[in-house]
C-alpha cells in the first residue's frame, strides 16, 4: 500500500473532424461523462496477457459508469476478472485497449508518474489486510497521503479520526488494534484527501461478523457524507444489497 500511495478524461473531436460532422453528431461526440454526472467511466475496456505461446483474455469489452455519490458493487467468482477491473479502474494498471476516465481525465494516456499524481488527488484505497504502515500510529497512517502529497490539514484529519471513532487510539501502533480499529483506521486514511471516489476490495473480508457490519455502516456513512463514489468488490451478497447498484462479472464480462 505504501508503495502504491508513494507512487500513487474525455476524447476530444478535431476542428477538421467537426466540419464533417452533422449538428446533432456533434453534440453527441462532445458530451462527456463528467456532463453525464459520472465521476468514472470505462468504454470498451479489455485486458489480455500473453503467456509464451498462451494468449489469456483476462477482461472483454467492458463498458460502465459510476457517478459522483453512487455505490457500485462488483460480483464474480474467483478468477473472473473483478480485481482486474478494480485495479484498472484506479489506475493500477493499464487496459489492453479501451477507455478509462476519472473526473474528466484519461487515465490510459498517463504516464506512471502522472497516474500517481492522480491517484493522491481523487482516490482512496481500502483493502482487505489493511496495509497500515507498521511503524506509523493511527494518526500518522491517516495523514500518510497527506504527507506524500506535501500537504497539511490536521482540521480534516481530526474530523476523521472522530468520525471513525478513534481519539482514544490516535498515538497507538497497528499491532495494538483489533481487525476493526484497523480498517476504520484504512477508511480514514483513504477519505483523508478528499478523494472523489473509494475502492475498497473485499473491505470486511478479514473482519468476523460483527465488526464488519459496524464497519460497512461506518463506511457507507461517511461515502454518503462526504457524497465520495464509492466501488467495491465483494464475494458477499449482503454487502452488495447495500449498493445502489451491482455489477456481476462472469468470465471477463459484464452479465
Amino acid at each position: 500500500m505504501s508503495q502504491s500511495l508513494n507512487q500513487s478524461m474525455s476524447p476530444t473531436v478535431s476542428p477538421t473532424m467537426n466540419e464533417n460532422l452533422t449538428e446533432t453528431e456533434t453534440e453527441t461526440e462532445t458530451v462527456t461523462p463528467a456532463a453525464n454526472g459520472a465521476v468514472l467511466s470505462a468504454q470498451n475496456v479489455e485486458k489480455s496477457f500473453q503467456l509464451d505461446d498462451l494468449h489469456i483474455d483476462v477482461l472483454n469489452d467492458i463498458s460502465l459508469q459510476v457517478k459522483q455519490g453512487e455505490f457500485v458493487a462488483i460480483m464474480g467468482k474467483s478468477g473472473s476478472g473483478k480485481s482486474t477491473l478494480l485495479s484498472l479502474l484506479a489506475g493500477l494498471d493499464q487496459p489492453t485497449k479501451g477507455l478509462i476516465t476519472l473526473n474528466g481525465d484519461d487515465l490510459t494516456q498517463m504516464s506512471e508518474e502522472e497516474l500517481a499524481l492522480k491517484r493522491q488527488a481523487d482516490i482512496g484505497f481500502v483493502f482487505q489486510s489493511f496495509h497500515l504502515i507498521p511503524t506509523l500510529t493511527v494518526q500518522e497512517n491517516i495523514e500518510f497521503p497527506l504527507t506524500i502529497a506535501r500537504r497539511s490539514d490536521s482540521e480534516r484529519v481530526k474530523e476523521l479520526i472522530d468520525a471513525v471513532e478513534l481519539t482514544h487510539r490516535t498515538g497507538s501502533f497497528p499491532h495494538q488494534l483489533s481487525g476493526g480499529e484497523k480498517q476504520r483506521t484504512a477508511i480514514a486514511r483513504a477519505l483523508v484527501a478528499n478523494p472523489k471516489i473509494l475502492f475498497a476490495d473485499e473491505p470486511t473480508g478479514n473482519l468476523d461478523e460483527k465488526n464488519a457490519d459496524q464497519v460497512m455502516q461506518l463506511l457507507l456513512s461517511l461515502q454518503k457524507a462526504f457524497n465520495t463514489a464509492l466501488v467495491i468488490v465483494t464475494h458477499d451478497p449482503g454487502l452488495a444489497k447495500l449498493a445502489d447498484r451491482t455489477i456481476t462479472i462472469v468470465d471477463g464480462q459484464l452479465l
